[in-house]
């Protein structure tokens, strides 16, 4: 029997998968921006005029086995740097958990979207623990010097079915000012729905958005897929926003996005959790007052509004952290 074909990689997606920026960081450079790489997988180009550009941070590749986002921004990075005086931000890309990415896997020690916090317990000593360390620095360089429009999009895509195919997490965090801007941006994005986020759970977006006031955001853009393999058309939304955002453009409005707030937090305090529904159970599906959500010893989570949606049911995570949202529709 023969191998599964394997699929065919466009030479900038696998560049870019594999943290290597050369070729479009001379193309940056050679079009007078100061580039610089502060780390593996991080890439900085900056403009040179006084007056302070918007600062975008891009970060893909987070979680390894999201990689429609990294197929993405490949195509959009090497299409800009072939005509880089359009670029009209100062930009930072990412690639996440590169480790990760290659062997194909979500994490390989823990989760990297955790590890933005002080305080990490027993996880200190992770690789992704490490690698968090090298994102900090480089954000933390990235916006002391910039202007006070800023930006981070957290690009990833789900592990299961949503009833909102693409989705974002805010946090309540971010201005007046910057939240308008980016639901603003969302919409041209064709987000559907958006979760205001009331509390870190040492996620990266929202480290950016509490230290460096950023307009932040986890972007969700449907389902994990393969490298190589991912179905583009339906990144053709969030393309389009995102390269007019790059290029200092607008793109049209695609949707207004409903707007939920987070109605309870449901952290896994033992090994004893257990979710009351589904592992298949889709993202935003309604449970009504009284059902319950999960049960974990003596402890049972259950619904106390007429109805809560659920977003980010995992009962595999580890003791301690969060296990799902409930969230409830307020706009």
């Amino acid at each position: 029997m023969s191998a599964p074909q394997q699929p065919m990689v466009p030479d900038a997606v696998r560049a870019l998968a594999e943290a290597d920026f050369g070729t479009v960081a001379q193309r940056f450079a050679a079009a007078g921006f100061v580039v610089a790489k502060p780390a593996r997988g991080i890439l900085t180009v900056k403009g040179v005029q006084p007056a302070p550009r918007p600062a975008v941070l891009l970060s893909v590749g987070v979680h390894g086995d999201e990689t429609g986002p990294i197929e993405m921004v490949a195509h959009l990075i090497e299409a800009l740097s072939r005509a880089p005086s359009a670029l009209a931000v100062d930009l930072m890309l990412c690639v996440g958990n590169i480790e990760a990415i290659a062997a194909g896997k979500r994490f390989l020690d823990a989760d990297l979207n955790r590890m933005f916090k002080a305080h990490r317990g027993s996880l200190a000593g992770t690789a992704e623990a490490a690698r968090a360390d090298d994102l900090i620095a480089a954000t933390d360089v990235f916006f002391a010097g910039a202007g006070p429009v800023r930006w981070h999009l957290d690009l990833h895509t789900a592990i299961r079915a949503s009833h909102y195919p693409m989705f974002a997490i805010v946090p309540d965090l971010v201005a007046a000012e910057g939240r308008a801007m980016l639901v603003d941006w969302l919409g041209q994005a064709a987000i559907g729905a958006i979760v205001m986020n009331p509390k870190s759970a040492g996620t990266y977006s929202y480290y950016s958005s509490e230290h460096h006031r950023a307009a932040g955001s986890t972007v969700e853009l449907g389902r994990v897929g393969t490298l190589g393999r991912n179905d583009m058309a339906q990144f053709a939304d969030v393309s389009a926003a995102l390269d007019a955002l790059l290029r200092g453009t607008q793109a049209p409005a695609k949707s207004v996005p409903h707007v939920f707030k987070v109605a309870q937090e449901i952290v896994k305090l033992s090994d004893d959790f257990r979710m009351g529904f589904s592992r298949e159970t889709a993202n935003f599906a309604a449970l009504k007052r009284g059902d319950v959500i999960a049960t974990d010893g003596e402890t049972v989570y259950s619904v106390f509004h007429e109805e809560e949606m659920v977003v980010f049911p995992n009962p595999d995570v580890r003791v301690g952290l969060r296990a799902g949202l409930m969230v409830v529709r307020v706009d």
